[in-house]
């Protein structure tokens, strides 16, 4: 799965995302949604790669917490095959709950 694969199936979700961040003053009213790729979990051998594996994180933004919204963004990972856990904060300064998916992006 690519950048633009994860990009356009976050499309599909209907929410305002973005790479990593939005810019200064761009950031959209919550809901929206932001994703990257914060490290590698590679498989090595024989002192190399053997299997390229990358830990894709998608943040979901909400000012309450909307179970609705999460199901749509999970019935949305699950079309795309997409095993994901699932974690939860309240992050107090920005008075907004960050609800993480968490998956392993195995390549071919």
């Amino acid at each position: 799965m690519t950048y633009q694969d994860v990009l356009d199936m976050l499309d599909e979700t209907g929410l305002p995302s973005a790479y990593h961040h939005f810019a200064e003053g761009e950031s959209p009213d919550p809901p929206f949604l932001v994703f990257l790729f914060p490290e590698s979990d590679n498989f090595g051998a024989d002192n190399g790669v053997y299997q390229k594996i990358d830990v894709l994180n998608i943040e979901l933004y909400t000012d309450r917490k909307d179970p609705e919204i999460e199901a749509d963004v999970e019935a949305v990972l699950s079309n795309h095959d997409l095993f994901y856990n699932k974690s939860e904060v309240w992050i107090e300064s920005e008075k907004m709950y960050e609800v993480l998916y968490q998956a392993r992006i195995i390549y071919a």
